[in-house]
């Protein structure tokens, strides 16, 4: 699939930009290259190859370096106290903040 010049067209009219005749033919060739990298990419044969949670399990144990999901307890008073400190409105422990929808 190659953009044509309509194409360059009608995005940068979507965009909003205008483009000069050398860039829009910069970057009718950015995009066709673009696209030619997806042709190529989908081109290969990923039959009977296990999906990666992680680019890194491939070549090393990823879980290990992960931490477990595992429920904390709430802060304490005086952390808590700590962190309110910084607020610059408050009540009742909670952060004050401006009302935006009325």
């Amino acid at each position: 699939m190659t953009i044509s010049e309509q194409d360059i067209a009608r995005i940068a009219k979507l965009a909003n930009i205008a483009l000069t005749d050398e860039d829009a033919r910069h970057a009718q060739q950015d995009l066709d290259g673009m696209l030619s990298l997806i042709a190529r990419l989908q081109a290969v044969d990923t039959q009977g190859v296990e999906p990666l949670a992680h680019p890194l399990s491939i070549i090393e144990d990823v879980t290990l370096r992960l931490r477990d999901d595992q429920a904390v307890p709430a802060s304490d008073e005086p952390q808590r106290a700590k962190l309110m400190a910084n607020a610059p409105a408050q009540t009742e422990g909670l952060f004050l903040v401006p009302t935006v929808i009325e």
